[in-house]
């Protein structure tokens, strides 16, 4: 049997000095995380967990995710002080309320504030100090039409709204990033002041910074919305570079 002696251990404030968020997605989610690990400042810890959700993005699904978002949460780093938590989904945060969502994120013990998806999207637009805007989607039009009414019940009026009528999230994440620049060019109306790009399983965000060198308006994207609002949410201010504006603000 080993007797060791006693070790005087140095302990420094770790790898994350600035200190921890988390992040909850959906089971199928491929693409928020890799956004977020591309940017994440210096010094902050980000984690994730998930959420059990059928494959397919429908309003029925979307609903019934919000109810294991309490235990997603809960094992989510356990132990770990987190200054700010968000469920990254769009569809999903705005089909069962942002408040529902913060109030399930909030049972987890140790956490000082959550976010969501559509609340960093609505706290984008109006950063940018976009009224007016051009909405595009790869969702169902049941969704959209959740979307729709969630934007205008914020006062935000739609000049235009497209959806690419795809279900599956495997087929959401495989869409080129140079369609939906296109895609979302197509969407644009003269009268919008920006144009959104919904749903963090897009690859968006990369796209962000050119389509608005190319359009002469802010883009706002689902994942660069809530990394944006989700950091800010945590008292961490950083300004990075080639997400477009919102990122500079």
């Amino acid at each position: 049997m080993f007797q060791s002696d006693k070790v005087d251990v140095v302990m420094d404030e770790g790898r994350f000095p600035r200190g921890h968020v988390g992040i909850i997605l959906l089971a199928a989610e491929q693409i928020t995380d890799s956004d977020a690990m591309r940017i994440l400042p210096e010094g902050v810890g980000v984690h994730f967990n998930r959420v059990k959700m059928p494959l397919e993005v429908t309003v029925e699904n979307l609903l019934s995710a919000g109810v294991n978002l309490p235990e997603a949460a809960k094992w989510l780093v356990p132990g770990v002080h987190l200054k700010a938590i968000g469920y990254g989904c769009t569809s999903g945060s705005l089909c069962i309320g942002e408040e529902f969502a913060k109030k399930q994120l909030m049972t987890r013990p140790d956490t000082d504030a959550a976010t969501t998806m559509i609340t960093g999207v609505i706290h984008g637009l109006r950063a940018v100090g976009a009224r007016k805007i051009a909405v595009a989607t790869p969702y169902l039009d049941t969704v959209n039409e959740q979307e729709a009414k969630y934007l205008k019940d914020w006062g935000f009026e739609i000049t235009n709204m497209q959806g690419m009528n795809l279900v599956n999230d495997f087929d959401i994440a495989a869409v080129s990033p140079d369609f939906i620049r296109a895609y979302a060019r197509s969407v644009d109306t003269p009268d919008a002041e920006a144009i959104f790009i919904s749903c963090g399983a897009l690859r968006s965000m990369e796209i962000a910074e050119a389509l608005e060198e190319e359009i002469g308006k802010p883009v706002i994207t689902s994942n660069q919305a809530f990394l944006w609002d989700l950091f800010r949410t945590a008292g961490i201010g950083d300004r990075i570079a080639g997400c477009g504006r919102l990122f500079r603000m």
